[in-house]
């Protein structure tokens, strides 16, 4: 069975180009999101869990089934678990013909990859950012504050709602420092 996925997006809002794209490979059936949002995907949910041996979802392009490498991985792991097949149109992918072992491969290194750029930049970024004398992480509060929080805290006068709106100190800062 060929189902054909398709959502909303920026250029085709209402799916009508995407419609066109999947009448041509003669689907059985053709599923649309309502909405473009990657959070709630409910058909998706839907197809993936029934899907049967043998079953091919066909998309328009990549970025309608996933929003992220690691998510598409996730959904080819899903298809390959189950012995189902994915065919991407404008990618020209389609694992039933093709080796879906080599396009799995593929992604996770892919997937690999876009991890190590952002752990490099991330740590590029840093080290830039300390030899610029800049600290990273969370500001630390002015002592001060923190010591005239602490009274404020063993006087047992006020709240800590009040003892955040004097000092600016948050309730699990607070804790944290009268731990030490």
């Amino acid at each position: 069975m060929i189902i054909g996925y398709m959502r909303p997006n920026h250029d085709d809002p209402k799916c009508e180009h995407q419609l066109v794209q999947l009448k041509k490979l003669n689907c059985d059936e053709i599923i649309s999101e309502e909405h473009s949002s990657a959070k709630k995907r409910h058909q998706l949910e839907v197809i993936l869990t029934n899907l049967k041996q043998g079953d091919t979802i066909a998309i328009p392009k990549l970025f309608t089934l996933a929003d992220s490498t690691r998510h598409l991985m996730e959904i080819l792991e899903n298809l390959d678990s189950k012995g189902a097949f994915l065919q991407s149109l404008e990618e020209n992918i389609n694992t039933c013909t093709q080796s879906k072992y080599f396009f799995i491969e593929i992604v996770k290194h892919l997937l690999s990859f876009q991890s190590d750029v952002i752990s490099e930049n991330t740590k590029k970024g840093i080290y830039e950012a300390k030899q610029k004398g800049i600290t990273s992480g969370r500001p630390k509060k002015p002592d001060e504050n923190v010591k005239r929080a602490i009274i404020m805290y063993e006087s047992k006068k006020y709240t800590l709602e009040e003892i955040k709106q004097e000092t600016g100190i948050s309730k699990s800062t607070l804790y944290r420092y009268l731990e030490n």
